[in-house]
């Protein structure tokens, strides 16, 4: 069984080159407070902002069948809710380490993208 804790952050995909546009957009106009993206993730342009108890992240995509577009939930156990997800026979998908959380994302069976993480 799959412990939730919180919705940890949403992922919009923004267009190749337009990041410093959304990043005109989102913090000048919509009043997002900009937060420091990990460092781990510094190959890729993008930004990220805390939203009250919710983090906002934006970045590129890379055409529509490969999109980044995803919600992130927090579990209290995320071996277990992979063990889970697995015995369902839900394909796992390794991502990006981040320093401070294990994560992994995965697809619903309508190809809508999902991250699970827990914080260490």
């Amino acid at each position: 069984m799959i412990k939730y804790t919180r919705v940890d952050h949403i992922y919009v995909p923004v267009p190749e080159g337009k990041e410093d546009e959304a990043h005109e957009f989102y913090s000048k106009i919509m009043g997002c407070e900009q937060i420091d993206r990990p460092q781990d993730l510094n190959q890729s342009k993008g930004y990220w902002y805390q939203i009250a108890d919710i983090q906002l992240h934006i970045g590129t995509e890379h055409g529509l069948n490969k999109t980044k577009r995803h919600f992130a939930l927090e579990v209290t156990d995320l071996q277990v809710a992979r063990q889970h997800l697995e015995a369902n026979n839900v394909i796992i998908i390794e991502e990006v380490p981040i320093t401070g959380r294990s994560r992994f994302t995965f697809h619903d069976p309508y190809g809508n993208r999902m991250e699970l993480l827990q914080y260490i």
